[in-house]
């Protein structure tokens, strides 16, 4: 079976598996070949990808899964690949708290810039005859 998993940024992850485990907030539940088809909403989880005896973990917050014709396909608001579901949810976790930074610095520095402009118009007496 296939797994793609899917982000706004693109495809995280896309290769063959032998199966994988979703966990979301109703619990857990494995995905094999030749499954019947299934959708699930994932809120805040992860998907085990198992290949060659070898497990990943995507820690995901607001997907879906969809499961049809031995694809299982995974969108997601955020997705990040670990090792194991603990380095996969710090890593996620990481790059929410990095992203909120991010945006609170961007919400700031809009503020300021707001406030010169608002400055610079007043200055230039701009609509003023």
């Amino acid at each position: 079976m296939r797994l793609v998993v899917s982000t706004h940024q693109g495809v995280l992850y896309d290769e063959e598996v032998e199966y994988v485990v979703v966990h979301n907030a109703d619990g857990e539940f494995a995905i094999l070949k030749e499954h019947i088809p299934v959708i699930a909403v994932l809120d805040e989880g992860y998907v085990k990808m198992v290949k060659d005896a070898n497990e990943f973990f995507v820690a995901i917050t607001n997907g879906i899964l969809e499961f049809h014709n031995n694809i299982a396909s995974v969108l997601a608001q955020e997705a990040h690949i670990g090792k194991d579901k603990d380095e996969a949810k710090k890593q996620l976790e990481d790059f929410r708290k990095e992203r909120l930074n991010q945006n609170r610095k961007e919400q700031v520095d809009f503020t300021q810039k707001e406030k010169e402009l608002r400055e610079h118009l007043r200055n230039s007496k701009a609509g003023h005859l």
